[in-house]
């Protein structure tokens, strides 16, 4: 089969690899009918993460069931499914706690000895516990397709930045961060109720999108101007919430900022290129809240597909570039220099 590989920084290659095959009886071999590029991605296709020199990339997608293993009883071929960007057994503590992504027998994919989501399959571990089923249906609408996939990790991380961010029916949040985790926290943010959604991007086509999803005000400004301008929105206080969807020490310090005494940041960003970290004396004087990390999207997809599937929320605005697996190469190339916001990959 073809699948996307890495052999080194800005390096991604689509290459003939082994077939994904049912290894274990609770394994299931997935047909892959639509993956993405990730913006956590982009620090192993810039080196800022360590990876092997043809390792497989990727981890989010969804497709049909080709075979199924002896044990597994939730899922049969022609099955479509969406796979949640970590695999999980489904019968640990941490699973029945919700927290799938600390399953001791999980894993991500694309780690090493693991398929990637880009590609033309993939074997999934613990079927039972990893994957969801879809309707059918589905797999002939483009649209909600698309919608579907966002499922796998940008809608499910942004729900968990905005559960984080203590949003709650008429709060004030701003979102740190306009890539498409940012953009799904501001949809995440309306659905759970917040009344003034602030979002900091300068970018028009994204602020654009995070006003289609829902944010009542965009801030343009970084740094310094950035805190004035969402104090002087706030009455001085700040937000109850706000939702750091990018990972550096500069956005964990604006959100910092920014949030009222007593609030709540919701962290979802991947840390990256911090160096002094973050002031604890001021969190513990101004009684901030501290709450995110990786989202256990597993947990929270049976909660927002529905909504999905009846057009309560509509998170495919987020994909604006459309490739073939060819095409993998030129979507990390777009993503990096920022002319793509999330690509889409029909393999």
């Amino acid at each position: 089969m073809r699948a996307t590989v890495i052999h080194a920084p800005h390096d991604i290659r689509v290459e003939e690899v082994p077939d994904a095959t049912v290894q274990q009886p609770t394994d299931v071999v997935l047909r892959v009918l639509r993956a993405c590029i990730c913006g956590s991605d982009l620090w192993a296709y810039r080196g800022e993460s360590a990876r092997q020199p043809g390792q497989r990339i990727g981890h989010e997608f969804l497709g049909v069931v080709e075979e199924a293993g002896s044990e597994v009883a939730g899922f049969s071929a022609g099955d479509l499914v969406v796979a949640p960007f970590v695999w999980s057994d489904g019968t640990c503590a941490y699973c029945a706690e919700g927290l799938t992504t600390s399953c001791p027998r999980g894993g991500f994919w694309g780690s090493v000895g693991s398929d990637g989501g880009q590609g033309e399959a993939v074997r999934v571990p613990f079927a039972d516990g990893t994957l969801v089923k879809l309707p059918a249906a589905a797999a002939s609408d483009d649209r909600l397709l698309t919608a579907l996939l966002a499922l796998s990790d940008v809608l499910g991380t942004g729900h968990h930045a905005a559960l984080g961010a203590g949003v709650r029916p008429g709060s004030t949040v701003a979102v740190v961060g306009d890539g498409a985790v940012g953009l799904c926290g501001v949809m995440a943010a309306k659905r759970l109720g917040a009344e003034r959604i602030i979002t900091l991007g300068r970018h028009q086509a994204r602020t654009d999108i995070a006003r289609a999803f829902g944010a009542t005000d965009v801030v343009a400004e970084r740094g310094e101007a950035a805190l004035a301008a969402v104090r002087e929105l706030t009455r001085g206080e700040g937000t109850h919430g706000v939702i750091e969807a990018v990972g550096t020490e500069q956005s964990m310090r604006t959100a910092i900022d920014i949030v009222r005494d007593g609030g709540s940041v919701g962290y979802v960003g991947v840390p990256h290129g911090s160096g002094t970290g973050i002031d604890l004396d001021a969190m513990f004087d101004r009684n901030i809240t501290l709450r995110g990390g990786v989202a256990p999207v597993r947990t929270y997809i049976p909660e927002l597909l529905p909504d999905v599937l009846d057009g309560t929320i509509d998170p495919s605005p987020v994909f604006d570039l459309s490739v073939g697996l060819d095409g993998v190469p030129g979507g990390y190339k777009a993503m990096d220099e920022r002319t793509a916001l999330k690509v889409l990959i029909k393999p």
